[in-house]
């Protein structure tokens, strides 16, 4: 099935899809506009996540560069809709809540400073405990 779109500007794009002929209108514009959602987070964890910076040369090494941007972005947006009290909400408009990417990166290292490592004199291993202030 052929989905088309009329923009205001008089632009027109036109989608395939594999639902169904009875398919209602609104199911096909949702699938027609969740790709744009995906492409705009795909934009974000390019430019916030380095997701197009990787220089290895495996698959693997792809593949875990990739996971762990994937789980870099998830974690953000986890703290973004729970400042702004949107958790379980669906995004209408406009850009996501912050906070940005160096303020998850204070955050993160002003809790880990909360830890001591020590090396055991005796076997050498480090052990990590918790400050208490």
């Amino acid at each position: 099935m052929v989905v088309g779109e009329r923009r205001s500007g008089g632009e027109r794009k036109d989608y395939l899809a594999d639902h169904p002929a009875g398919t209602p209108p609104q199911t096909l514009a949702a699938t027609v506009k969740a790709r744009w959602a995906c492409e705009q987070a795909h934009r974000r964890m390019k430019e916030e996540l380095g997701l197009d910076r990787f220089e290895g040369r495996s698959w693997a090494g792809l593949h875990h560069h990739a996971l762990m941007a994937l789980i870099a972005f998830a974690f953000l947006q986890h703290l973004r809709l729970r400042q702004s009290g949107q958790r379980g909400k669906t995004c209408t408009t406009g850009p996501p809540p912050q906070p940005t990417l160096p303020a998850v990166r204070r955050a993160l290292l002003a809790h880990l400073a909360t830890f001591v490592r020590l090396r055991c004199p005796r076997c050498r291993e480090v052990i990590v405990l918790r400050r208490l202030e």
